[in-house]
């Protein structure tokens, strides 16, 4: 620890940047000092049991073969449900029961998902946890600054949800919190206590990886959290010096590592090294802040394989599949931050003109990153078109709407409670729903690829709480049966398909599932998975760190395929700098060939 150890630690990052196997390495390392150490995990995919290599359960318990070191799983799903149930068993038998199921879907986003596990984790920073005293507690995963500021307002410790229920979307009734304002105060206070409190930006050495680190440090620090450190986490250094593809990618880290965003150049900074073995078990995360015990384990360990053959299609098959027959539809990428769904978007539209179909590609992307895939083409198809959706203004419009229609009879906290509500995830996405339809439409007559889409809980939030899809079928006077409405379009399988995109490795994979479950909630059974940055689709490569990570894909792709996903396709690991380019050339000089 580069400024000394705080007894409270906040690891927080993108999933797959491996924040949980650095807070385990850490926990371990000062349980072996002789700390009594307790990790909580507040992540809904969390892995904590895989990289504990230990049974985590939602009470306290030791783990295995380490003394001193104790875990607990924070299940955020079931904090959020009884959250829910609190929030709404009070008023059964009061209201009807369309009132109480879209109360329901109204408490089933990010938001309040959010705000139960941080009620439910409060308590092991305010000392009012079972399990005894802890030297230190290393939390996996972080409150976000939306959590923070709008439990920071006093309005949504009163009554204004009660009295105002249409609201606020986010916090409900305040009888379903568990906190009271003092603890809330206490726990915010330690937050800001450098003396007690350390957050850890867990990233690796990509561009998009370190613009999310740069976003969460300006958050935690207008929160005045202040006391913050980089983890920069997989860094690689080829073993080979004669393998191309290796050197090309140790190249690319160290750029990204010479180009870290201005604020977080000044925080203390230490790098990890990319392993070509999974950190499982007390040993291995051991090895993760050792360099003898890494060198130890990898002259212990021999692969059983040691060729492979890739068994997923590339993109070049995925987009055969989704045109068929067709001349138009709808394609929807979906996936969390840092995965790819932006290149796979991009890629698919491209290779959709590049066969003659007419295509528009748009985007809700806050951050535009299509045009910048885009502009390493220098030349388009002509039959390409391409547009955004601009969230931060749809949403600006959302907001004052919602303000003119619901806050105009509330005072001045009222409205700011409220203006904080409308900050939330949820209320991106059903603004942006608004303003994509249109594109929807559109796809009834060409290709449409929308790069990020509503999740399946926006869905239901439109469809239980006056929706655009209800308010049409109540208001039209035409045959309901004869009616297709955007949510409706977005169900039908024959002209709507949502690719998830996922990277071969475990939490992505996990956060996807829960993406997929959340979509088929709302009726949505997305068409295929698709698996970015395969080195297992690199047959060729030698490097032999890069062989063994390449073979330990190949679980989390058959888990995949065999659990998950419909159809598979993968993204090879491309290191180039323009890698829409160097994708489209991949397919080219080496068309994948269809599996039998």
């Amino acid at each position: 620890m580069t400024r000394g150890t705080t007894p409270y630690m906040f690891f927080t990052g993108k999933g797959g940047v491996g924040k949980t196997s650095l807070s385990c390495a850490h926990a371990v390392k000062l349980a072996d000092e002789g700390k009594k150490v307790l990790i909580v995990s507040t992540d809904p995919a969390s892995n904590l049991s895989d990289v504990l290599d230990s049974l985590v359960h939602e009470s306290i318990a030791q783990v295995k073969g380490v003394e001193n070191l104790f875990a607990i799983n924070i299940n955020p799903e079931v904090s959020a449900d009884e959250y829910r149930k609190r929030a709404t068993e009070p008023l059964k038998g009061l209201l009807p029961e369309t009132e109480i199921k879209k109360m329901n879907e109204e408490l089933s986003g990010a938001c309040t998902t959010e705000i139960a596990s941080f009620d439910e984790f409060s308590r092991f920073i305010s000392g009012e946890h079972e399990g005894g005293d802890f030297d230190v507690i290393v939390f996996d995963t972080a409150p976000t600054g939306h959590t923070l500021r709008l439990l920071e307002l006093p309005a949504a410790w009163a009554s204004f949800s009660e009295e105002n229920p249409d609201g606020a979307s986010c916090l409900g009734p305040t009888s379903a919190l568990k906190s009271s304002q003092e603890r809330y105060n206490k726990v915010v206070n330690t937050l800001r206590d450098d003396s007690k409190t350390t957050f850890f930006l867990v990233a690796r050495a990509d561009q998009s990886s370190l613009k999310e680190a740069s976003r969460t440090s300006a958050e935690l620090s207008e929160l005045g959290l202040n006391q913050q450190e980089l983890f920069i986490n997989g860094v690689f250094k080829a073993t080979y010096s004669h393998d191309a593809f290796a050197q090309k990618m140790e190249a690319m880290a160290e750029n990204h590592l010479h180009q870290i965003p201005e604020n977080l150049k000044d925080l203390p900074l230490q790098t990890f090294p990319l392993l070509p073995y999974n950190v499982l078990g007390a040993e291995k995360l051991r090895s993760l802040l050792d360099v003898e015990r890494q060198q130890e384990i990898l002259s212990s360990t021999t692969d059983s394989i040691t060729e492979w053959t890739s068994s997923i299609d590339g993109l070049d098959v995925l987009v055969e599949d989704i045109i068929g027959e067709n001349n138009h539809g709808l394609i929807m990428t979906m996936g969390k931050g840092g995965v790819g769904k932006t290149l796979a978007a991009s890629a698919i539209a491209v290779m959709i003109a590049q066969k003659g179909h007419d295509v528009h590609l748009t985007t809700t992307d806050p951050a535009a990153h299509v045009q910048d895939y885009i502009d390493q083409l220098g030349t388009l198809p002509d039959n390409l078109t391409i547009d955004r959706i601009d969230p931060k203004l749809e949403t600006e419009r959302y907001t004052e709407k919602v303000l003119q229609q619901k806050g105009k009879n509330m005072d001045e906290e009222g409205r700011k409670l409220l203006l904080e509500d409308l900050k939330s995830p949820c209320t991106e996405e059903v603004a942006v729903f608004h303003a994509f339809s249109k594109a929807i439409h559109e796809a009834k007559r060409k290709f449409v690829v929308i790069d990020t889409a509503p999740t399946g809980h926006t869905l239901l939030l439109l469809d239980t709480a006056g929706s655009y899809h209800k308010e049409i079928m109540r208001n039209t006077g035409m045959d309901t049966s004869k009616i297709k409405t955007p949510y409706m379009n977005l169900q039908d399988a024959s002209l709507s398909k949502v690719i998830l995109v996922s990277l071969p490795e475990t939490t992505p994979m996990r956060e996807a599932a829960a993406l997929q479950d959340d979509l088929k909630r709302a009726g949505i059974t997305p068409f295929a998975w698709v698996i970015n940055q395969s080195l297992s689709m690199q047959e060729a490569i030698t490097d032999i760190l890069l062989k063994k990570r390449a073979i330990a894909e190949l679980k989390v792709i058959e888990e995949i395929e065999n659990k998950h996903a419909n159809k598979t396709y993968g993204i090879p690991f491309l290191p180039e700098e323009n890698v829409l380019p160097a994708l489209l050339e991949f397919y080219h000089n080496s068309p994948a060939k269809k599996l039998t």
